[in-house]
């Protein structure tokens, strides 16, 4: 039978499996055990769950699948005092997506992919170059955390849904991760250690603020006013940077955790000391800080190019004295190509050839 008529138990939340299983004839403490099996242990089969008898591990086959990644690429970063890895996943149909390992003082996070490829758009983004295939389900969200603290040996503290495609556009599966990704019963990560990276739908933003989750709410700005946010990001034709903030406010209204605006810098286009000024005006007021950062140049015929130092450090320092908070954004994983798309873009090709 095909996986495509089975349900993934990583896509269910304990008390779902419980339900599902006590239809089939299971006493419902049964449920603990596969669980603990598929969330913590990360069992690839029900042969593995030793401690359920095996005419019962024949019912969970015929009902039940346990949606696994595979391991096709693994980059080491080659820069001293980096300790990045960046992951290959093949999915059960064949297709690609990326997740990065990092380290900091306070742990590994590990920035996860929602989507295969991305429909945004936006201009200087390497995982929108090969187009838009499909959502990636809850489990399969959760399945790159799991591969890497197994194969990796360690313990994720820290997620950021900043990988390939637009996580409020796969909002449903999206917050069924953030519900089984929290629970005590599965990875048990706090939601307060989860970052959700969004190109600015602004009216999931308000939905996801009433969803109660205390997420940290991440928003790809990248520019100070329409024209320029029009030029790079073809979401702001959709919801422009007035309709994106009002949303962004009310997010904080409802949730009390302060947004985190990303802000890349491009050579003459949004790095002037003109456009941080409209910037900390259009901020003015608001629980936030901005990330900036610094182009990574995916496609070396682009127009884009990366700004100088110099005027990063300007941009930073101006924001500041306009009272916005604003740090430059660390760099890691350069030099194994971590902005998200890029391996997978690579992978493509070479299949094509």
């Amino acid at each position: 039978m095909s996986n495509q008529n089975l349900l993934d138990i990583k896509s269910m939340l304990k008390d779902e499996l419980e339900e599902k299983i006590q239809k089939l004839g299971f006493l419902k403490y049964r449920a603990d055990q596969i669980y603990e099996w598929v969330m913590q242990k990360d069992a690839s089969s029900f042969d593995d769950m030793t401690n359920i008898p095996k005419k019962e591990r024949s019912i969970l086959s015929q009902n039940f699948c346990i949606n696994n990644l595979k391991t096709e690429n693994v980059l080491n970063s080659k820069d001293a005092n980096d300790e990045t890895k960046k992951y290959l996943f093949k999915l059960s149909d064949g297709e690609f997506v990326e997740s990065v390992l990092m380290k900091y003082k306070y742990g590994y996070s590990v920035c996860v992919s929602t989507q295969v490829g991305c429909k945004m758009g936006c201009k200087f983004c390497a995982t929108g170059l090969s187009g838009f295939v499909r959502n990636l389900s809850a489990g399969e969200i959760l399945s790159q955390i799991q591969k890497i603290n197994k194969e990796s040996k360690i313990r994720i503290s820290h997620v950021v849904l900043m990988g390939m495609g637009e996580p409020l556009e796969n909002y449903d599966n999206v917050i069924k991760f953030l519900r089984i990704a929290s629970s005590k019963y599965s990875l048990n990560i706090s939601a307060r250690n989860i970052s959700l990276s969004t190109c600015g739908i602004a009216d999931k933003i308000s939905l996801l603020a009433t969803e109660n989750f205390g997420v940290t709410l991440s928003v790809s700005l990248h520019a100070s006013n329409n024209k320029i946010r029009d030029k790079i990001m073809p979401i702001n034709r959709r919801f422009n940077i007035e309709s994106l903030l009002k949303s962004c406010r009310y997010y904080i209204s409802k949730t009390k955790r302060r947004i985190s605006f990303q802000y890349t810098l491009v050579n003459g286009l949004n790095d002037s000391p003109e456009c941080a000024i409209e910037l900390s005006h259009k901020l003015k007021g608001m629980l936030c800080h901005v990330n900036l950062i610094k182009l990574n140049e995916v496609n070396k015929t682009s127009k884009f190019k990366s700004s100088v130092d110099s005027s990063i450090y300007r941009f930073r320092d101006t924001l500041i004295k306009m009272g916005i908070p604003a740090t430059i954004r660390r760099s890691l994983g350069k030099s194994i190509n971590a902005a998200c798309g890029q391996l997978r873009n690579r992978k493509i090709c070479l299949e094509k050839v």
